[in-house]
């Protein structure tokens, strides 16, 4: 289980979590505790049993699936529809229809609401990136701060 700041890894693909050490290593990712922890894993011999470690510690959430019914709540609806009025895809469209992710999309479900909100900031801000063309970045800059806070906590609570 993540903290309350950092993500929950069992369950995020092996590709994934590769991919994000190597950017705290570059870079173009930057956390406080983990841009000098993963500075121990820039030999990829190293850097690939690790990421294949927590991606083997997988976690299935308890979400049931709400067929053609209409979304319940804003973070439904962005979750499963979009805002096409905004330009804002559906999220389930990349992190999968139980927001378990996969290949280079991150799981989403169970995650602690304050690191999805703050990553999702991050991305508005240009703080964090390493994503194929920028595309969370365009996306967070459509969203509100209530779009934000709704998404965090909805995606939180999928367990």
């Amino acid at each position: 289980m993540g903290t309350a700041k950092g993500p929950m890894l069992a369950g995020l693909s092996k590709e994934y979590i590769y991919a994000q050490i190597g950017h705290f290593i570059s870079g173009r990712r930057s956390n406080i505790q983990m841009s000098p922890m993963a500075q121990g894993y820039t030999d990829p011999q190293l850097r690939e049993p690790v990421a294949a470690y927590f991606a083997a510690q997988g976690k299935q959430p308890q979400l049931q699936l709400r067929g053609q019914r209409q979304p319940k709540s804003l973070a439904e609806q962005l979750y499963y529809q979009g805002d096409p009025t905004r330009d804002i895809p559906a999220c389930f469209s990349c992190h999968g229809p139980a927001a378990v992710g996969g290949g280079p999309f991150p799981r989403l479900a169970g995650q602690q609401a304050d690191y999805l909100g703050a990553q999702l900031v991050a991305w508005q801000k240009g703080e964090r990136s390493g994503d194929p063309d920028n595309m969370m970045g365009t996306i967070a800059n459509r969203l509100s701060g209530k779009d934000i806070q709704a998404l965090a906590s909805y995606l939180s609570s999928i367990r």
